[in-house]
């Protein structure tokens, strides 16, 4: 997934009541005889860790089933010798020499996966993933065949009820009755250090039970918009995607779903979506086969260090506006690019709340109170949230990203470059209809381009590049060097030794980013 080897729980490709105390009576102690050695005390677990998990597993490993999956996927291709039928044995020995080649009959290999997932009601309910019963990279496209297997050896074949990519979750249907069935819990009342239990598939070795600890909460480990994991060192490894993490009172806390593992085996930080996030997302798929969720319009970004720097704000107050959709909500409700989001109908934002998430959970078509910070002052507006739109209607508005192309090199002589590269480490030039037209830039974007990023500095560390588009410095449009220069300027004069920059590269949302100024060189 990313250079911190996060892995979804990829399945495995294949070639209620709670914890009762119980007090055990123990007889009177016999006499001890003159100077005998006293017997042992034996060590009692800490208060609320209990003797053993064995009740517990045996009321719920029932509603736990195997998720195994079946897609055609094609080798290659085959060209039939001429004369023969097909099913000729001379077909097999020249298969391995034509497989790849170009045109002729597709050859196509059954692929099958295993993973987990439990029983949400008696008639025959389940969840799990949607990567475990999707096949490709994209994970939006069901598989062909889906069999669920109980405890007890039954196999069903199943049908997607409905699915949600942005959740990683879905929900599938078996025809049988009088199913053992567990339900979910309320994860927000879980705290660091409780007990968590797993049951799933690892490895397809059928059903297997693992203990731990919920070893931190809201982890955003950067594979969505709506990251808000729990992190388990409750062993999960591959095949364990989909399958329930139990509290002590058998409810479903939350649904395994990704590990931290540079090997693809278990290193004791795995991850699971919560139920409060869920179960929602369950009862909608279960009522209509969709999930409707809040939108707003706007492209965010956290609050970084860097950023809040820039803005003279603490970090991770809120989180900043980078493009707001033209008429969209956010729009209508008068918030503009570089605003910094504070909380949404009183919710504040932050990093166990991000906006999406509050955005995404708050009732359709109502209106509510968003307060923000503008150049400083804190501002009060409503919004009407609104509806959010098919994903491909998503990602077409938010635009797609486009090749970088070679910049031509800048005119030295225009004013502000050397002050620009001074202070930034960077050369910028005028963006003018021929470099628009090269880098494929919108007409209504305006701004200076990047010619030239110095290796040491923070610009660069920053991932900016040749031929960005920097629209504005410490949230003043900027559309010539010059302008560039003095905004730079002044940001140094009101002390400030980081600056944020509003950056667009092609035409993709911009984003912003906090650049620290590079010391002033002493007069000669």
């Amino acid at each position: 997934m990313s250079s911190k080897r996060f892995r979804h729980l990829v399945p495995l490709a294949v070639l209620a009541t709670g914890l009762t105390a119980i007090a055990v009576a123990q007889a009177p102690a016999a006499p001890q005889a003159q100077n005998a050695v006293a017997p042992a005390v034996a060590i009692q677990p800490p208060g609320g860790a209990p003797r053993s998990f064995a009740d517990l597993t045996a009321r719920l490993a029932p509603a736990v089933v195997n998720v195994s999956t079946t897609q055609k996927v094609e080798v290659g291709r085959m060209r039939r010798m001429p004369g023969q039928p097909g099913g000729n044995p001379l077909e097999e020995f020249f298969r391995r020499f034509q497989e790849q080649q170009d045109g002729g009959e597709p050859v196509t290999r059954e692929a099958t996966s295993l993973g987990s997932g439990f029983i949400v009601g008696a008639d025959g309910y389940v969840v799990t993933n949607n990567h475990v019963i999707s096949a490709g990279e994209g994970r939006d496209k069901p598989v062909e065949s889906i069999t669920v297997t109980l405890s007890d050896r039954r196999e069903y074949k199943a049908r997607v009820v409905g699915r949600d990519t942005l959740t990683d979750l879905a929900l599938l249907k078996i025809e049988a009755t009088g199913l053992p069935f567990v339900q979910f819990g309320n994860s927000e009342q879980i705290r660091v250090g409780d007990w968590a239990i797993a049951i799933g598939n690892p490895f397809g070795l059928g059903g297997t039970v693992t203990a731990g600890i919920v070893s931190a909460l809201h982890r955003d480990i950067g594979s969505g918009q709506y990251d808000r994991y729990i992190q388990t060192d409750a062993s999960i490894n591959q095949g364990n995607s989909g399958g329930p993490l139990f509290d002590l009172a058998g409810n479903v806390i939350g649904i395994n779903t990704a590990i931290f593992s540079p090997t693809g085996g278990n290193v004791g930080l795995g991850f699971a979506i919560p139920a409060e996030l869920a179960k929602p997302v369950i009862d909608q798929l279960k009522a209509s086969g969709a999930v409707k969720r809040g939108y707003m319009g706007v492209a965010i970004q956290r609050l970084t260090s860097d950023i809040a720097d820039g803005l003279g704000l603490p970090k991770d107050t809120g989180e900043i506006v980078a493009n707001v959709e033209p008429n969209g909500p956010a729009a209508r409700a008068g918030i503009r690019q570089g605003d910094v989001i504070l909380s949404v109908a009183g919710r504040q934002v932050n990093y166990d709340n991000s906006l999406s998430y509050l955005v995404a959970t708050t009732p359709i078509n109502t209106t509510v109170p968003i307060e923000l910070i503008r150049d400083g002052k804190r501002v009060k507006v409503m919004a009407t949230i609104a509806q959010r739109p098919a994903e491909n209607i998503v990602q077409a508005r938010a635009g797609l990203p486009t090749d970088d192309d070679e910049t031509p090199a800048a005119d030295d002589k225009a004013p502000g470059i050397e002050s620009a590269r001074a202070s930034l480490g960077i050369t910028l030039q005028p963006l003018t209809a021929q470099l628009r037209q090269q880098l494929r830039i919108d007409d209504k974007v305006q701004g200076v381009v990047v010619a030239g990023i110095s290796p040491a500095s923070d610009a660069s560390a920053k991932g900016l590049q040749r031929g960005d588009i920097i629209v504005k410095i410490g949230q003043k449009p900027v559309t010539n060097p010059a302008e560039a220069a003095a905004a730079v300027d002044a940001e140094r004069k009101a002390g400030k030794d980081t600056v944020l920059m509003l950056v667009q590269r092609g035409n993709t949302p911009p984003t912003y980013r906090g650049i620290k100024l590079l010391p002033d060189k002493p007069a000669k």
